[in-house]
């Protein structure tokens, strides 16, 4: 499988205001996108990243207005990390708690500082100040000076009781590559490796079962460039004896789903074509983007969705 790394990460939230406040106002993300879940178009789907939403940037969420909380654990991404560098720890501490938001102690990890925090709804966000190099565009944000801001993922973890057939899934399906253990975190990369293209094993057999809620994130999406790629990815993963399904499209790009052993949802999503075919990049996510076949239904879903007014 030709995977070059993390595509986007999706996640489960209540409050849509809230989560559009946290992530731009809080993290300096752009918002590239309102959409729909297109699985369920009176929900939507929110994006955010840096100036495009490029592929390795883009957090997305499904607000379910009122979702109940649920509990990261054991079969799910557990954690969500952010690159940013290295000497940013000190203004990022400061900011959140003028802020109010919520954070553990700083760590060390692989040689990292990281720093734990939590948006609204709880789900768990690493800022990794890493001294790799990441030449990566960070996020635009006005009020966070460019030697701070983030610039896309860093990694993804998974929470596991036993590693084995996860493991097996992301190195002889996948392509992925051990890089280093500490203590009961692996860490693997793929294609080039560096921030974007890690995943993290977390294994624990004490970890609680995850239940699926807001604050946990709904699955996890690896990079493929092209279309013939991800038929390829496609077809390795059905002579894997994994469940695949059929190519989506979803207009910003297509996708293939499967669950890898454990239960943690995996897509293989292409590069292209990207956030700015239906309108320009000045204005990413200031209008309703759906993909063709919700287009004749606009009025109704427009009218089904909570108000979310976005300014350019």
């Amino acid at each position: 499988m030709n995977v070059l790394g993390l595509h986007h990460i999706t996640a489960m939230a209540s409050d849509p205001r809230a989560n559009f406040d946290f992530y731009t106002r809080v993290l300096g993300l752009r918002f590239v996108k309102k959409s729909v879940n297109q699985d369920d178009p009176g929900t939507y789907h929110l994006y955010y990243g840096d100036a495009t939403g490029s592929p390795g940037s883009a957090l997305t969420f499904f607000p379910w207005p009122g979702l109940r909380r649920g509990r990261p654990g054991s079969g799910q991404a557990y954690a969500t990390g952010f690159s940013i560098p290295a000497g940013s720890i000190p203004f990022w501490k400061e900011r959140l708690a003028k802020l109010g938001v919520p954070t553990e102690a700083v760590t060390k990890r692989f040689g990292d500082e990281v720093l734990t925090t939590f948006d609204p709804d709880g789900l768990r966000l690493e800022l990794i100040a890493t001294a790799e190099s990441d030449p990566r565009e960070p996020a635009p944000a006005n009020d966070i000076p460019a030697g701070f801001r983030i610039r896309g993922f860093h990694s993804s973890t998974l929470g596991l009781t036993d590693s084995a057939a996860t493991v097996n899934v992301l190195t002889q399906l996948m392509g992925y590559r051990l890089v280093s253990k500490e203590g009961s975190r692996a860490r693997y990369t793929v294609a080039n490796g560096g921030p974007g293209s890690y995943v993290d094993l977390l294994t624990d057999p004490a970890l609680p079962r995850g239940l699926n809620g807001a604050g946990t994130i709904h699955h996890v999406a690896f990079r493929t460039p092209t279309d013939s790629a991800q038929q390829d990815a496609h077809s390795e993963i059905g002579r894997s004896g994994l469940h695949v399904s059929p190519i989506i499209d979803r207009a910003y790009f297509k996708s293939i789903y499967y669950r890898e052993p454990t239960g943690i949802l995996f897509e293989i999503a292409t590069d292209q074509p990207g956030f700015a075919i239906d309108e320009p990049v000045e204005s990413l996510g200031t209008k309703l983007g759906l993909p063709p076949h919700l287009e004749s239904h606009r009025r109704e879903i427009e009218a089904a969705l909570p108000p979310l007014i976005i300014q350019p």
